[in-house]
């Protein structure tokens, strides 16, 4: 037995200096991430006042872009993301609809919304996907189309999409997302005004949940009913404003939004498309994208803009919320594992030597280090041992730390974007940013560490999130229609 309890208290010593070393690697890197990201976007809101959008739209210039939208399954809210894109303010614009053979009456709203008529086009497949059966054209939009296939999950329907693309930029956009009429203007400004080749441009995605939608509007920006919801919207200004800037501002961008992005088509034609095997397939190719770019000496840019450009649904329960969290942590583990070579690796600069330990030591590992932190403290009290006593004041230090960052992230949404304008709001905000951290991040934790274990047992399938409120319905207002470009199809 002495043996035993010997043996649990040198892990837990051990298990002490992991957790303090997580606690200064892991905050340090958000002070400075927080730090850069709030000059970031100070100087990118005051250069915006001199920095119009209606040049770009009136350009003769500006490359037109093909909205892929990949569905399945997704009847209660594709007609309303199909309108969302449709009101879209950008020159040249084409609408693609990939149905990943949905078993529901998908094609049936959206026949009856936009009157779908079967055709026969041209489809050159550069990709390997499963098979296309069948094209439809609209009768009142000429720049919808849509591409019914065999199922073969998000990425496949993304690369059946690039297959059928005819311009030299396409956009990916989930098919539960609402788009800000100006979102592709914004999105494609940092493509034509940086030096470098940019293949890649993402900006801030927020939470739909809550918010009044109509002829794929957003009528009203409101918070959710549900504390589940809400800190979720937390979560998504605290990565947003400070994670993906501030890996922008540095270089090291490993993550865009799947939810929507524009792509340099050729690019991920040249790089293999998007890979099949992982379930986070807008991570996975940002990765492969740094790696592709090293091989063949190409010097490439990933683009981020601090503007919010789209609305997405989340999770409205604990269980669709844990589906969401595991796949999101098996999809960093499987995109992780499989680029390993880019670990502290000289020829990747900045991504192998910051961006990808991070994402490793810090999301990845740091996962299991925190949950086992939560976990030695009631093994202790069990077996009658001393608690480190660094340990307990470094947890709430932690937790204090972790509202900290929330609330500042609140805040900064507040004095630069007040998209939740009234004071009400802006206090149950402020609210969630504090009671997140007790109850709802354990949770989130556990689901992380659940999404390892899923990676260690060769786990693969994709799990998907149902949301229990679906968009409303309204009939469309288009801003223009953009006739179809058909000479090569």
């Amino acid at each position: 037995m002495a043996d035993f309890t010997n043996a649990i208290v040198h892990l837990l010593n051990i298990l002490d200096s992991l957790t303090i070393c997580y606690f200064f690697l892991g905050n340090g890197a958000y002070t400075l991430l927080m730090l850069g990201s709030l000059g970031s976007i100070l100087l990118y809101n005051r250069r915006l006042a001199y920095q119009g959008l209606g040049a770009l739209s009136e350009s003769i210039t500006t490359p037109p872009v093909t909205v892929i939208i990949p569905a399945y399954n997704e009847e209660t809210v594709i007609a309303e993301t199909v309108r969302s894109v449709l009101n879209c303010r950008y020159p040249g614009l084409q609408v693609l609809v990939v149905d990943d053979g949905s078993a529901d009456q998908s094609i049936h709203r959206l026949s009856q919304a936009f009157k779908l008529v079967r055709f026969d086009l041209i489809y050159r497949a550069n990709l390997q996907t499963q098979p296309v059966e069948a094209f439809y054209v609209s009768e009142d939009f000429p720049a919808l189309t849509v591409l019914q296939k065999q199922h073969g999950g998000k990425s496949d329907a993304l690369n059946a999409g690039i297959n059928f693309c005819r311009t030299p930029y396409f956009c990916n956009v989930d098919a539960d997302t609402i788009l800000e009429p100006d979102a592709l203007l914004r999105l494609m400004r940092p493509i034509l005004q940086s030096p470098l080749e940019t293949v890649a441009s993402a900006g801030i995605v927020r939470v739909l949940n809550g918010c009044s939608v109509r002829n794929g509007l957003i009528e009203a920006t409101h918070l959710p009913a549900r504390w589940i919801e809400r800190f979720q919207v937390v979560e998504y200004l605290r990565t947003f404003l400070f994670g993906r800037t501030g890996w922008d501002m540095i270089g090291g961008t490993l993550i865009v939004s799947g939810a929507l992005a524009i792509f340099q088509r050729q690019i991920i034609l040249d790089a293999g498309g998007f890979n099949r095997e992982t379930v986070t397939e807008d991570m996975e190719i940002i990765v492969r994208l740094h790696r592709w770019a090293r091989q063949h000496h190409r010097n490439i840019h990933m683009a981020f803009t601090t503007d919010p450009v789209c609305w997405t649904q989340c999770p409205s329960t604990l269980r669709m919320l844990a589906r969401q969290r595991r796949r999101w942590q098996l999809g960093l583990c499987q995109t992780l594992w499989k680029n390993s070579e880019m670990l502290f690796s000289p020829r990747h600069r900045i991504v192998g030597f910051i961006s990808f330990p991070f994402n490793l030591y810090i999301e990845a590992l740091g996962a299991v280090v925190e949950s086992l932190g939560y976990l030695s403290v009631p093994v202790a009290f069990l077996l009658h041992l001393a608690i480190p006593a660094l340990y307990i004041p470094l947890v709430i230090l932690s937790l204090a730390y972790a509202a900290f960052l929330s609330t500042g992230a609140v805040l900064l949404e507040e004095l630069t974007y007040r998209r939740y304008s009234s004071l009400k709001e802006l206090g149950v905000l402020l609210l969630a940013a504090l009671l997140e951290n007790f109850g709802y991040r354990q949770l989130v934790l556990l689901f992380r560490v659940q999404g390892m274990g899923l990676f260690l047992s060769g786990f693969k399938r994709w799990e998907r999130v149902i949301h229990s409120a679906p968009l409303s319905l309204g009939e469309p207002v288009l801003r223009e229609a953009v006739p179809r470009g058909s000479a090569d199809r």
